[in-house]
């Protein structure tokens, strides 16, 4: 009575044991390489992969590896072949990557060596064991790992956009509005007329503006322009206009001062040549590297035989008239 109720017990506790032993993840493995087929086993436990055998159901608890009859696998020694029996306590080393890729203690290629029977292939951990053996994976249909998240390409930024030929000519972006503005007459050469609001320019006056350009400006371009609206434009200026229109700019080699005289004005650093000019228009006289930081001062004369004589009243309200420096 004893005896068997020990053996029920026994027999109770080992299926126990085969339904833990198999309550891991369920997969199914096969082999390719130099041979391609289901992995399976003989009656023994012995594991075998290739064509001629059937597909065993096998469980991964953690590390290890049993099969559907709750027999723990282990390479066993001498010769490292892939085995399950019972009662055995499975080697820790199995693993299924995220691409199901089976490897043991990070060893992902292993060896099929023949039988002798058609079809059916020992699987062993290294090679030197066995007959006619060639290297194979191993596949999981399940319990892969989660694939780490795809390194992102790097982006490269776009280049910056090439530098512009020239600023805008109109006040819709950042510019400079002058500071000081002297009119000064070759007729009345030692007389200092001081600041005006008034550019003006005929066969005897030119008139000098003053800018002075913040250092934030290092690395922009700056654009001379002259903008030149029609009178039915205008809010709160105005104009005298006749002639040709033809007027020569040029940077000075120093700003002017209230001081300044026709006799006394500042030579000419770099000469922009003659632009003709007629109401309705804006004109961008020169583009350059914006003097960050400095005081900068531009004539305005009439070009010799035109004939020009223009007078403005300086205002940026809409539509703005006069010489501004724009940046981009």
């Amino acid at each position: 009575m004893l005896s068997s109720l020990l053996a029920l017990g026994l027999a109770v506790t080992t299926a126990e044991d085969a339904v833990v032993r198999t309550s891991g993840c369920q997969l199914h493995l096969s082999a390719s390489g130099a041979i391609s087929g289901p992995v399976g086993e003989i009656s023994s436990g012995q594991v075998r992969a290739g064509g001629g055998v059937s597909s065993t159901r096998f469980s991964l608890q953690g590390a290890q590896l049993w099969d559907d009859k709750g027999r723990g696998c282990w390479w066993t020694p001498p010769a490292h072949v892939l085995q399950c029996d019972q009662n055995q306590k499975p080697d820790d080393g199995f693993d299924v990557g995220c691409n199901g890729s089976v490897s043991y203690d990070g060893q992902t290629e292993f060896w099929e060596c023949q039988t002798g029977e058609e079809g059916q292939n020992n699987v062993y951990l290294e090679d030197g064991h066995g007959v006619n053996c060639s290297k194979i994976t191993l596949k999981a249909d399940s319990c892969r790992s989660e694939c780490p998240p795809p390194t992102p390409t790097p982006t490269t930024a776009p280049p910056p956009p090439p530098p512009a030929k020239s600023c805008p000519a109109n006040l819709d972006g950042a510019y400079e509005f002058p500071h000081l503005i002297i009119p000064v007459d070759k007729a009345d050469p030692d007389k200092a007329p001081g600041t005006s609001y008034f550019g003006e320019v005929s066969s005897t006056v030119s008139s000098i503006f003053n800018f002075d350009i913040p250092r934030g400006d290092k690395g922009k371009k700056c654009s001379l322009v002259f903008l030149f609206p029609e009178q039915k434009d205008l809010q709160t200026s105005s104009f005298t206009f006749s002639g040709s229109g033809a007027l020569e700019f040029a940077w000075l080699e120093r700003p002017a001062s209230q001081g300044t005289t026709w006799n006394n004005k500042p030579g000419v650093k770099k000469d922009f040549g003659t632009t003709t000019v007629a109401p309705g228009h804006g004109y961008v006289v020169s583009t350059f590297e914006c003097p960050a930081g400095e005081a900068v001062a531009f004539g305005v004369s009439a070009a010799n035989g035109g004939g020009s004589e223009v007078r403005w009243f300086q205002d940026f309200n809409p539509a703005p008239i006069g010489l501004y420096i724009t940046k981009c």
